[in-house]
């Protein structure tokens, strides 16, 4: 005989008052802000705050017809997309390498997944010391072996490689993580089936192994884009501080310059607003055309 047992509260309001302490930290912390960032976007806010005028869209009019804006935006694309394709490709074939069961297996995977755990800020430094024109290690080595000492912060083209790379390294073990875990629950009597076929290791993982990893770059398609648009403030603040020459000045990085050291708070606050609608626009399309080529298997 079987007995059903039911959690019930003795109090309709019991729950409620549960709950109340996450929602005032939501409030607090998430709603309220936003709202407040949507509704100083459309005013011209003085310093601190001691004055406000309504300016209706023209912060976002500036946003959209400034040149030096848009040359952000197209800053941002570029360095989103490089950070993007390389985490993921990187990650891939780290993954399929630490996938094969050799001799040390385990401390090969820890090494890779081990930059992750570090703080952007530590990666950071980290870049700054390799790449330095005059100390670092990698001008070290390129002056022995082909006589060249570049200085890497100072080109528009080498400083953007540099943030691009300290961002993939610290980002590349967490889909080393996913993609690891992606492989190693794939179903052995397809691919079993693929290698009696007499199908290449090439083909196999084209036809495959990467169609059956689908779902899974899907998911880190989005949150590789989330982390290139959110989550690399710290890498242009070291190396590069939107240098030289605003070359590297990316959208997350110039509403910091433009809150919290030029005091233009609206313009900030209007920048806010564009990267968050951009970056959920983007998102859904990511799901309108990336779900069609998923392939979630039974």
């Amino acid at each position: 005989m079987e007995t059903e047992t039911h959690a019930a509260y003795k109090s309709r309001f019991l729950p409620w008052l549960l709950l109340l302490p996450t929602f005032v930290i939501l409030l607090v912390f998430l709603y309220y802000p936003t709202f407040e960032t949507f509704r100083l976007s459309f005013y011209r806010v003085a310093f601190l705050g001691l004055r406000k005028v309504y300016v209706g869209l023209d912060n976002y009019r500036e946003i959209f017809t400034n040149p030096e804006y848009l040359r952000i935006f197209w800053n941002t694309a570029v360095y989103s997309f490089l950070v993007v394709f390389f985490s993921m490709a990187v990650g891939l074939f780290l993954s399929v390498l630490a996938n094969q069961k050799v001799r040390g297996w385990r401390f090969y995977r820890l090494m890779l997944i081990w930059p992750y755990a570090l703080s952007p800020a530590v990666a950071g430094v980290i870049f700054l010391f390799l790449f330095n024109p005059q100390a670092g290690i990698v001008n070290y080595f390129l002056d022995v072996l082909f006589g060249l000492r570049p200085d890497w912060l100072t080109q528009p083209g080498l400083a953007m490689f540099v943030l691009v790379a300290a961002a993939v390294w610290k980002n590349v073990g967490y889909n080393v993580v996913f993609y690891l875990a992606a492989l190693q629950n794939l179903p052995g009597d397809v691919l079993e089936a693929a290698l009696i076929d007499g199908a290449t290791p090439w083909q196999r993982f084209w036809k495959v192994t990467f169609p059956l990893l689908s779902p899974m770059t899907f998911f880190l398609f989005v949150m590789n884009t989330i982390y290139a648009f959110f989550d690399t403030f710290p890498f242009v603040d070291l190396l590069t501080k939107g240098g030289p020459n605003g070359a590297t000045n990316i959208l997350i990085y110039n509403i910091y310059r433009d809150g919290f050291e030029f005091f233009k708070t609206g313009l900030a606050a209007a920048q806010s607003v564009v990267l968050f609608v951009g970056v959920v626009l983007l998102t859904l399309l990511q799901f309108r055309l990336g779900e069609r080529r998923v392939h979630y298997g039974g």
